[in-house]
């Protein structure tokens, strides 16, 4: 690859020598690699916002990136290293579901699990992979070592509930992604969902019980300050929110809970 980028997005923070670790050993099998962070702050073993911030940071990356995140409570288990091709770049890290928002959005075209030890320190430990497994693979990636000689190609993976929409009895089924600093709400309903309803201006929404109807927005602007809209945010997820307001805090909304959309 020719000035080849890869990204970074993990739980360590910037206190500790960890991330300069991993810096370190790509740059040491690769120096003209392009290391891009991400972020370091997402929140200690929090997986789904490690999946929400990758699968909406790395699809603005050019085409060919290779994507390693790290955010890893099963470390040193019998967890799997895998590598995901798609159609845009490559995505390496724990097979626990923090890769598949952002690699299902691509179109994943193969999986591998990361097993050859060719491509990995010399020395393992079994609390740093980030470092040992894959920094390394995604070094010799950008030096054009072929997908298919890190390990064996699999077909199942773990696919979290958060990654997951459930059509059923003509309704749409998720969850709550994240919460923004701005109390926005956002699901992950993606505008296909919208479209397969033929939702046009108003959306119906039930959560924790409550059933809310929304006016379907372009802005946020487009209705009065503290009056509550559903948009399509910047990161194509359909999002609760209130213009000027915190939504999360209005509808006592969090993280995980269960949304139904559908089509009044």
């Amino acid at each position: 690859m020719l000035n080849p980028i890869v990204t970074l997005t993990t739980d360590f923070g910037l206190k500790d020598p960890y991330v300069a670790e991993m810096k370190a050993v790509i740059l040491s099998i690769n120096p003209k690699t392009i290391i891009v962070d991400i972020t370091h702050e997402i929140e200690k073993f929090d997986v789904r916002t490690g999946a929400y911030v990758l699968a909406s940071a790395s699809q603005y990356f050019p085409k060919g990136t290779i994507h390693i995140a790290v955010v890893d409570p099963g470390v040193g288990t019998r967890r799997r290293p895998i590598l995901i091709q798609t159609k845009r770049g490559f995505y390496i890290g724990p097979d626990n579901g923090v890769l598949v928002l952002a690699a299902k959005n691509q179109g994943i075209e193969h999986i591998y699990e990361i097993k050859n030890r060719k491509f990995m320190m010399p020395k393992i430990s079994n609390t740093f992979h980030g470092r040992d497994v894959f920094a390394p693979a995604a070094a010799h990636l950008t030096k054009g070592t072929q997908p298919s000689e890190f390990g064996p190609e699999i077909r199942e993976i773990v696919i979290p509930k958060f990654a997951n929409v459930v059509h059923r009895d003509g309704s749409f089924f998720g969850e709550v992604l994240h919460v923004d600093d701005f109390g926005n709400v956002i699901t992950n309903f993606r505008e296909k969902e919208i479209k397969a309803l033929r939702i046009r201006d108003m959306v119906s929404l039930e959560i924790k019980g409550a059933n809310l109807k929304l006016k379907l927005c372009k802005a946020y602007a487009e209705v009065e300050a503290q009056k509550p809209l559903a948009i399509i945010g910047s990161h194509n997820f359909l999002e609760i929110s209130i213009n000027q307001g915190n939504a999360a805090k209005t509808f006592k909304i969090e993280v995980g809970d269960e949304v139904k959309l559908y089509r009044s």
